[in-house]
C-alpha cells in the first residue's frame, strides 16, 4: 500500500504453481516457489524487520502443492505463555514410505511468530519449522486419502477449540471419492510437543531410508517457540537457543507421529464426486444446539450442504451453483448473520448464495425433514423460513433437527396427474423426493409396486413402465418414506393415473343377415368359432376355382366358386394388405432364390474362366479349353534372334538350289565377337552347333543386342 514490493519469494512466477499466504499482524507468511522453474519451494515471512525462510532441502519440503495457510492464536489466559502459531497445510511426495511411484502425503507444518532464526545455525532461517502428517483413511476398507485439496479452521467463541476441515481425495482416484475428516488443534499441537521425530540414515550407502529417532532429544526442546518454560531457562528468544538444538531441528523437521482426525475416521465419504473447496458455518438451532453445517464444493460446480448429528453426517441438499459445470476453485462464507451469504467462484464468475433455500419446503412435514437448522416452519403463516431474519421474540416455530415431524398437523393436498398411452408403449411417471435421507416408493392399486421386475425401472426422478397393457391401467402413488426414530413418516409426492387408449377389435360376423340356406349354413358355423382359431388364405387373382380355409379341425372343410369366394369376403374383414402377403410370400421367396442362385452360377462360372479361383477349378477350365490355340509367347523376338542364330553348317544351300536370303541389317553387329582378329573354323562351329541342339529350346536366352523392328520385316 502506497509503495511497490518485489514479489519474488512472496508470489508465484507462474498462477499455475502452488501458493498460499495469510497475513499476521503486517507481516505477509507466504509459502511458494522461489524460482522461476518453481524447482525451490519456500515457506517465508516477508518482514522488514526480520524475514526467514525454509531450507532448500528434501526433508524441510519435497515438492508440495501449497494449500491453505491460517494463524491460530494463543489463548491469552493461558498459564504457557505461549506463542501464536501460524500453520500451512499441503501435500508433498513422502520421504518416509517407500512406493512403486511418487507417494503423496498430506501435511501439516507450523511456524511460531515470534521465532528470530538462530544466531550461527539456521540464521535467517525457521527454527520452529516442524511438519507431520495428516491422517485420513478408513483402514478396515482399505480407504486412504492422501490429497488434501481445501483446508478450513473453524474458530469462534462458543467452541473450547479451533476445529480444521479439510476434504481428501486418494491419489489414486479412479472410483471418484472423497471425504471429509476433522481435526481438533490440540491433538496437532501434541503431535508437534510430545511426539517423536523422524531421522534419515543411509543404508548400504546409497538408499536413504527415514526411521523412528530414539535417541535423546536435547533442551530446550528443537521446534517448540519460546513459552514461559523457555524463558524460564533463560533463552528469551530463539537466538539465544544452543547450536544442539538448532542443529537438531535442521536434521529432524519431520514428525514421526500422524495427526489422527476426530473419532479416528472422516465425517463424510461421498461416491462420485470430487470436493475441492469447504467452508464451515456453526448454527444454534430453536432448541438452543450448535450445530457444524458445511459447504462443500465440487469439480462439476456444485454446492453440498451437509450437518453433523448423533455421531452422524447427511447431505441437506445440492445446488448447481454454475449451469456449465465449472469447478468451484474459491469458497467464502460472510460474517454477517442474519444477512449471511456464500460466494464461489470458478474460472467463469463469482456466484452469491443464500445459505438456505428455506422457501422451497412447501409443507412442515418438508421443512422438518430437511433437518436444517436455519430453517423453521411458521404455522401463523404455514411457510418455511429462514429462522434468523425473523424477530428473536417470535419463536414459536416448528423445528426438529432429528427430522421428528410428528408436531406437524398441515395435510397434504394430492393432485393427481392424468396420463393416456398406447398398447405396448412405455409410460415414464416422474416424481422427485425432497429429503436425501427419504426413500421412494411406488404404490399401484395401494399395493407396493416390486420394481426389480424387468417390466420397471426406477430412475432417480421418474418411474419407467414397458409394454403397457390392458393391467397396467390404475393409480400410481409416488411416496417419500423416512425413518426417525422407529416412526415412519410418509407422503404422497405424485400421484399419476394411467389410462390405455381404447383399441377396435375385428370380428368375424357377417355384414348383413344371411339366410341360412344348404350353402351357406357350414360358413355360418365356422363364423361363429374365435378369430384366434382361424387362419384364412385368400388368391388375389380370379377366377378362383378352389379356396381353402384352415379352421379347427371339427369345423369341415369348404370348397367353393368365385360366387362362394365372394360370398366369404363379405363376412370376413381381412386386410387388404394381409391377403397379398398370404397369397404371394412364397412365390417371391422362391423368385428371390433362383435369382441369386443364377447369379452365383454366373459370377463362378466368370471367376473359373478367368483363373482366379484355386487349382481344382483351373483343372476344369483346362479341360474345358482343351485343343484350342495356344497363345503366342511373350518371347517372340528372342525365339527369332535364337533361329537366326541357329543355322546348321552346310545347309547354306536350300532344298531348291538358291541361296539363302541374307538376314536383315539392322545396324548392329549380331555375330558372335571375336578377340584378336581370330575367327573361328568350322569345326568349332559346328561343335557349337551341337551342344545347343542337345539343349532345349526354352534355354534361357541373354541378347546383348535386340532390334525391336526385325519383326516388322
Amino acid at each position: 500500500m502506497g509503495r511497490n514490493e518485489d514479489g519474488k519469494g512472496r508470489c508465484p512466477f507462474d498462477p499455475a504453481q502452488s501458493y498460499t499466504s495469510v497475513m499476521v499482524d503486517g507481516d505477509l507468511y507466504s509459502a511458494t516457489s522461489y524460482n522461476f522453474l518453481g524447482s525451490e519451494p519456500i515457506i517465508s515471512r516477508n518482514s522488514l524487520q526480520n524475514p526467514l525462510r525454509t531450507e532448500y532441502a528434501i526433508p524441510w519440503l519435497n515438492e508440495p502443492n501449497f494449500i491453505f495457510a491460517d494463524v491460530i492464536r494463543a489463548d491469552p489466559e493461558s498459564l504457557d505463555e505461549d506463542d501464536d502459531k501460524v500453520y500451512f497445510f499441503f501435500t508433498e511426495v513422502s520421504v518416509e514410505y517407500e512406493f512403486l511411484n511418487k507417494l503423496m502425503i498430506p501435511r501439516i507444518a507450523r511456524v511460531c511468530k515470534g521465532d528470530q532464526g538462530g544466531h550461527r545455525t539456521l540464521q535467517k532461517k525457521w527454527t520452529t519449522y516442524l511438519k507431520a502428517r495428516l491422517f485420513c483413511s478408513v483402514p478396515e476398507k482399505n480407504l486412504f486419502f492422501n490429497i488434501v485439496n481445501d483446508i478450513f479452521i473453524l474458530k469462534t467463541s462458543n467452541l473450547k477449540e479451533p476445529v480444521i476441515y479439510g476434504v481428501f481425495t486418494p491419489q489414486l482416484n479412479n472410483v471418484g471419492l472423497s471425504a471429509v475428516c476433522a481435526y481438533n488443534i490440540s491433538t496437532v499441537e501434541d503431535v508437534f510437543a510430545k511426539g517423536k521425530y523422524m531421522q534419515s540414515t543411509t543404508v548400504e550407502q546409497s538408499h536413504t531410508k527415514w526411521l523412528r529417532y530414539n535417541g535423546e532429544i536435547p533442551k530446550p526442546r528443537p521446534g517448540a517457540c519460546i513459552n514461559k518454560e523457555a524463558k524460564g531457562e533463560n533463552f528469551k528468544s530463539t537466538l539465544n537457543l544452543p547450536d544442539k538444538t538448532l542443529q537438531f531441528v535442521k536434521d529432524h523437521p519431520l514428525m514421526d507421529d500422524s495427526v489422527t482426525p476426530i473419532g479416528d475416521r472422516p465425517r463424510l465419504i461421498k461416491r462420485d464426486v470430487k470436493y475441492t473447496q469447504i467452508v464451515v458455518d456453526q448454527v444454534r438451532a430453536l432448541n438452543g444446539t450448535l450445530y457444524d453445517v458445511m459447504f462443500i464444493g465440487t469439480d462439476q460446480g456444485a454446492l453440498h450442504k451437509a450437518i453433523s448429528y448423533e455421531n452422524g453426517m447427511h447431505i441437506m441438499e445440492e445446488i448447481q451453483l454454475f449451469p456449465n459445470f465449472d469447478s468451484i476453485q474459491t469458497l467464502l462464507l460472510s460474517s454477517k448473520k442474519g444477512k449471511q451469504y456464500l460466494y464461489a467462484g470458478s474460472n467463469t464468475g463469482v456466484v452469491q448464495s443464500p445459505v438456505a433455500f428455506c422457501e422451497k419446503y412447501s409443507t412442515c412435514v418438508d421443512c422438518i425433514l430437511a433437518r436444517d437448522p436455519y430453517c423453521g416452519w411458521n404455522p401463523h403463516k404455514s411457510l418455511c423460513g429462514d429462522i434468523f431474519k425473523e424477530n428473536e421474540n417470535n419463536r414459536d416455530w416448528i423445528q426438529n433437527i432429528s427430522g421428528d415431524a410428528s408436531s406437524c398437523s398441515d395435510k397434504v393436498r394430492e393432485h393427481s396427474l392424468q396420463h393416456t398411452f398406447g398398447h405396448g408403449s412405455t409410460a415414464e411417471l416422474k416424481c422427485s423426493k425432497k429429503s436425501n435421507l427419504a426413500q421412494v416408493v411406488w404404490k399401484f392399486k395401494d399395493d407396493v409396486l416390486k420394481v426389480e421386475s424387468p417390466k420397471y425401472r426406477l430412475l432417480e426422478k421418474a418411474l419407467l413402465i414397458f409394454n403397457l397393457s390392458e393391467g397396467d391401467s390404475g393409480v400410481y402413488q409416488c411416496l417419500s418414506e423416512e425413518k426417525v426414530k422407529n416412526q415412519k413418516f410418509s407422503q404422497v409426492l405424485a400421484k399419476h393415473v394411467l389410462e390405455l387408449k381404447k383399441i377396435q377389435h375385428t370380428t368375424l360376423s357377417p355384414k348383413q343377415p344371411i339366410p341360412q340356406t344348404e350353402g351357406n349354413r357350414e360358413a355360418s358355423k365356422m363364423a361363429s368359432f374365435p378369430t384366434e382359431r382361424l387362419a384364412v388364405h385368400i388368391p388375389t387373382i380370379l377366377p378362383v376355382t378352389t379356396t381353402r380355409i384352415e379352421t379347427n379341425p371339427l369345423v369341415p372343410m369348404l370348397m367353393s366358386t368365385a360366387s362362394s369366394l365372394e360370398r366369404t369376403k363379405s363376412f370376413l374383414e381381412v386386410p387388404e394388405k394381409t391377403m397379398f402377403l398370404k397369397a404371394n410370400d412364397s412365390s417371391l421367396l422362391m423368385f428371390l432364390f433362383l435369382f441369386f442362385f443364377v447369379l452365383f452360377l454366373s459370377l463362378f462360372a466368370y471367376n473359373c474362366y478367368k483363373g482366379y479361383l484355386p487349382d481344382q477349378c483351373l483343372k476344369f477350365r483346362s479341360a474345358m479349353l482343351l485343343g484350342k490355340k495356344k497363345p503366342k509367347a511373350d518371347f517372340s523376338d528372342c525365339e527369332q534372334s535364337v533361329k537366326e542364330t541357329l543355322v546348321e553348317p552346310g545347309s547354306l544351300m536350300t532344298q531348291s538350289g538358291e541361296h539363302p536370303k541374307p538376314a536383315h541389317d539392322t545396324g548392329y553387329e549380331t555375330e558372335a565377337d571375336y578377340g584378336n582378329g581370330h575367327i573361328q573354323h568350322d569345326e568349332d562351329h559346328s561343335q557349337s552347333y551341337k551342344d545347343v541342339k542337345d539343349k532345349p529350346f526354352d534355354v534361357k536366352c541373354e541378347l546383348k543386342f535386340a532390334d525391336s523392328d526385325a519383326e516388322a520385316d
